[in-house]
């Protein structure tokens, strides 16, 4: 997968905040993705020797019957320190590299993270779909910002979470009983949408299967 770079990734705090509120403007929160979906993607990022090591992964799994397809895993030196509101800054260099070793397009990615539910509404599934321009989707697994009421217990319950008057993502629960995900548009997907493809993309556990492949060869020893 070709990748084009769109800035430089060791940068200062402030340079960092004008790329989010300059590249935020190329978000797009409305669907633009081709049908019929054949494979959905997951990525997620550990870290090494302190934090000074970023391990990136991507899994590609085929749509819907979920299965691997393609994996891929890179290491290299991590560039940004941790800065809440900030970590795809932190992140996106590795995932940047293990999607360049795929062959297999993903036409969705899911994110370990904030899309718009974010306080610049540029959260790291935004970054990273505007720089790959594939559609993407924010899928977190803990709160960040915005309010919401209860949600429901049942599967696929779930309620708008909203911040400073605007619905920035949803509260949704993927398994009855269990804690909810925090989804939200990253790029080229709406959030009705993103909510139906994490819904298939979690059929049994609660987070989307996915994020389970990628996560757990992220922590596997090699």
């Amino acid at each position: 997968m070709k990748i084009s770079q769109r800035h430089d990734w060791k940068i200062s705090l402030e340079e960092a905040i004008a790329i989010q509120e300059q590249l935020r403007k190329e978000a797009i929160a409305e669907d633009k993705i081709a049908v019929p979906i054949k494979y959905v993607a997951g990525v997620d990022v550990g870290f090494e020797a302190d934090g000074a090591i970023s391990r990136a992964v991507v899994a590609v799994l085929s749509f819907p019957d979920l299965r691997v397809q393609e994996t891929s895993i890179v290491r290299r030196p991590t560039s940004f320190p941790y800065i809440p509101g900030f970590l795809s800054f932190r992140e996106i260099p590795a995932v940047l590299d293990a999607l360049e070793k795929i062959q297999t397009i993903p036409d969705i990615i899911l994110c370990d993270g904030q899309g718009i539910a974010h306080p610049r509404r540029f959260g790291v599934a935004c970054h990273l779909g505007v720089i790959v321009d594939i559609p993407t989707i924010g899928v977190a697994k803990s709160w960040l910002l915005g309010e919401y009421e209860a949600v429901p217990e049942p599967r696929g319950s779930w309620q708008h979470m909203i911040h400073e008057n605007e619905t920035i993502g949803a509260v949704l629960r993927t398994q009855t009983g269990v804690k909810p995900l925090y989804v939200s548009s990253g790029h080229k997907i709406s959030l009705h949408t993103a909510i139906e493809y994490v819904l298939q993309c979690a059929p049994k556990y609660r987070l989307p299967e996915t994020t389970r492949v990628a996560d757990r060869l992220s922590k596997r020893k090699e």
